[in-house]
């Protein structure tokens, strides 16, 4: 896997845009090695649209985004895709492939001598509790099971960086902690993902950014961003914290 330098990602004065609306206004950040930021806000805030930007799959409306030193113009696909991975929540499969066969096209990237391709592979199948599902067809599988399989493929790439939408959507409680766990033990490597869980976000996160959806946006560690206090702002709901051994827990108690 190759290095980055201590910064991964550099943000700056990023507008972004959806039709009339300002989502983003002035958007400016550092995401650092090793750090694992969450990005959260309201429906059509703009967290699945940043995520693209950051991707170089969507230009914004202004500014720029760095990785490891370099625009996006400097970067060639084959460069880029040593450097990230991106795991959105839909997919195309519009034709017949394995589970197995789906998580090797991460690895078309090392060519066609990839000696280590097929059991890196089987391996983050297997984290993902999906070892079973390697021969079956990608098409006849739950939501639940195809993220998985998804998260399993971006896993596998083996870049220092991974962008994740909704990384923890259509699983059910154990395979969610499961998915969180798997992430949680990436330490060598840069996680940005969007969620709509707040807990989640709590357990994973070092550090938070919160989409208003209206331009306005706050960034920080999760230890002063994720308060009670700004998610019921975010939301435009009372939102409440229960102190817990393992962080705060946070509930709604008024909508």
């Amino acid at each position: 896997m190759n290095a980055l330098p201590l910064d991964v990602i550099d943000v700056r004065d990023l507008r972004l845009e959806a039709g009339t609306r300002t989502l983003v206004e002035h958007l400016t950040l550092t995401v650092r090695r090793g750090e694992r930021w969450v990005i959260l806000g309201p429906n059509g805030a703009g967290k699945s649209s940043l995520l693209a930007v950051l991707a170089g799959l969507r230009c914004a409306e202004m500014g720029e985004v760095v990785i490891a030193g370099h625009g996006f113009g400097h970067w060639s696909v084959g460069a880029l895709a040593a450097h990230r991975a991106l795991v959105t929540d839909r997919w195309l499969d519009p034709f017949a492939a394995t589970a197995l066969e789906t998580v090797l096209t991460a690895r078309y990237r090392f060519g066609a001598d990839d000696a280590d391709g097929p059991a890196r592979a089987r391996e983050e199948l297997a984290q993902l509790d999906c070892a079973d599902l390697a021969d079956h067809d990608v098409r006849t599988l739950s939501r639940g099971e195809r993220q998985r399989v998804a998260l399993a493929t971006a896993l596998a790439q083996d870049t220092p960086l991974v962008l994740l939408d909704e990384p923890t959507s259509h699983q059910d409680p154990r395979h969610q902690a499961l998915v969180l766990q798997r992430l949680g033990q990436l330490a060598q490597r840069t996680l940005v993902a969007s969620t709509h869980d707040v807990n989640a976000a709590a357990r994973f996160a070092t550090h938070v950014l919160l989409l208003s959806g209206q331009g306005h946006w706050r960034a920080g560690s999760t230890a002063d961003c994720l308060t009670a206090e700004a998610l019921s702002e975010l939301f435009g709901a009372r939102v409440a914290a229960v102190p817990t051994a393992d962080g705060p827990l946070f509930h709604l108690t008024h909508a």
